[in-house]
């Protein structure tokens, strides 16, 4: 078999059959690179159409959501459910809410769940959703009753055997408060384990706020620890300001790292001696207020307008925003400022580019199927809790947390090195999640 010609086949059908998806493309070609090692070695992999089968999301679902503005006005979104894997368990993914939203983002995001669920060694398939309503500058009542117009359609594809969604950008408590509600509503039952990131009066899981975040500067410790490097005493910088980004710079902290940078939208604070996180969390969770507010309500903050985080000095990078938000230019200013080890708290915010920057600056760089899968695991851990109609404690769950983290990182370092390709975990993580959901298929048959 001539696997450079095998794999690029694959990808001019992806082409062809998913036009105008950029997202998708770059997340499928970032797996197929990785493939080429696995075909090589075990051609087996090759048959039964496995891969064009995992290439494609087993259901598509786009639908209306109307609803009624303030002014009574009738608004009218799009609302997505991509189901692509159940292969080893219910569908698993977030809802992502944000004007950007669009059908190839969400096959982007639910192929990429694909892969990070397998990695989480939980029952778990792949899954993602969401709208391209934007919930900035929205009234409580208004994102209610959008809430409401979108469970009402989505209420009929989910349930916690089917399919379990969960907050991503733009969805967190309160949005999930609401749609468990018209859930409970439409189905006349507390089925508690159809979302997760619930509050924790109702089902929730203490962890769940903080394990993205937390499972970042996990792994990232866990990759340092393996080439005689330190957390504690590091300068890290954390791109964003949001939920992955506050909590990955809290952990760091109580790390004993120091984080000198954080951003969002409209620039970058650059704080030198550390964050104040109390202060930050009442900026961001609590008032909705930009970084640069943070910045005047602290001494020996800066807030740079429109700044680059990027070119700020540190040894530890978490790129923690959104997707493609550090390109190959960035990538070469952060190798050049002396960052060694780089963690994708967000999905996919490195593009190619700046990976192949680090590849060749010897950068360590852990791809966010792997580095942020903390979330995912918690949610699974929460499913867990309602299952068993139980409620852990937060170290407890932490812990599971952290074990979790490290297997994680075990599996992407194990199986880079049993390809020869020893220190690449984004190479380890796609073969490692790739092994497992395609032994599944293979078991179950051509469905």
């Amino acid at each position: 078999m001539n696997v450079d010609q095998t794999i690029n086949q694959y990808y001019e059908q992806i082409l062809q059959r998913n036009a105008g998806e950029p997202e998708f493309h770059q997340a499928v070609a970032e797996v197929l690179e990785s493939l080429k090692y696995v075909l090589q070695k075990d051609t087996h992999y090759a048959n039964d159409g496995l891969i064009e089968r995992m290439c494609e999301p087993e259901r598509q679902i786009i639908f209306r959501v109307p609803w009624i503005d303030d002014a009574g006005n009738v608004q009218v979104n799009r609302g997505f459910r991509v189901q692509f894997n159940s292969v080893l368990g219910p569908y698993k993914g977030g809802l992502r809410f944000h004007p950007s939203v669009n059908l190839g983002i969400i096959k982007f995001l639910g192929f990429e769940q694909i892969f990070k669920n397998s990695l989480t060694g939980l029952p778990i398939g792949g899954g993602k959703g969401g709208s391209d309503f934007d919930p900035k500058g929205k009234s409580d009542r208004e994102i209610m009753r959008f809430c409401q117009s979108f469970m009402t359609e989505l209420h009929r594809h989910i349930g916690d055997k089917v399919d379990v969604p969960a907050g991503d950008i733009g969805v967190g408590g309160r949005e999930i408060g609401y749609l468990f509600g018209q859930y409970r509503r439409m189905n006349n039952r507390h089925e508690s384990g159809v979302l997760t990131g619930k509050g924790l009066q109702w089902g929730g899981s203490l962890v769940r706020t903080e394990a993205t975040g937390y499972g970042t500067v996990y792994f990232t410790q866990e990759m340092m620890t393996a080439t005689d490097q330190r957390l504690d005493g590091a300068r890290v910088i954390v791109s964003g300001s949001g939920n992955v980004a506050i909590y990955a710079m809290e952990k760091a902290q109580e790390l004993g790292a120091t984080v000198v940078a954080f951003s969002d939208s409209s620039g970058y604070v650059f704080c030198p001696d550390g964050v104040d996180i109390e202060l930050l969390k009442d900026v961001k969770e609590k008032r909705r207020e930009r970084v640069s507010t943070y910045a005047k309500e602290i001494d020996g903050a800066k807030f740079v307008e429109g700044g680059n985080i990027w070119e700020v000095e540190a040894d530890v990078a978490l790129p923690c925003a959104t997707q493609n938000e550090l390109d190959g230019e960035s990538a070469k200013l952060l190798a050049d400022n002396g960052v060694k080890f780089v963690a994708e708290g967000a999905n996919m915010p490195c593009t190619p580019e700046a990976v192949a920057v680090f590849r060749k600056r010897k950068v360590h760089f852990a791809p966010g199927k792997a580095a942020n899968a903390g979330g995912v695991a918690t949610s699974a851990l929460e499913m867990q809790q309602n299952a068993s109609r139980d409620s852990w404690s937060f170290e407890y769950t932490d812990k599971r947390l952290k074990g979790i983290m490290r297997n994680i990182f075990k599996s992407c370092r194990n199986t880079a090195e049993e390809y020869d390709v020893a220190g690449d975990y984004v190479t380890g993580a796609n073969i490692a999640g790739f092994r497992k959901v395609a032994d599944a298929m293979l078991a179950q048959g051509v469905i």
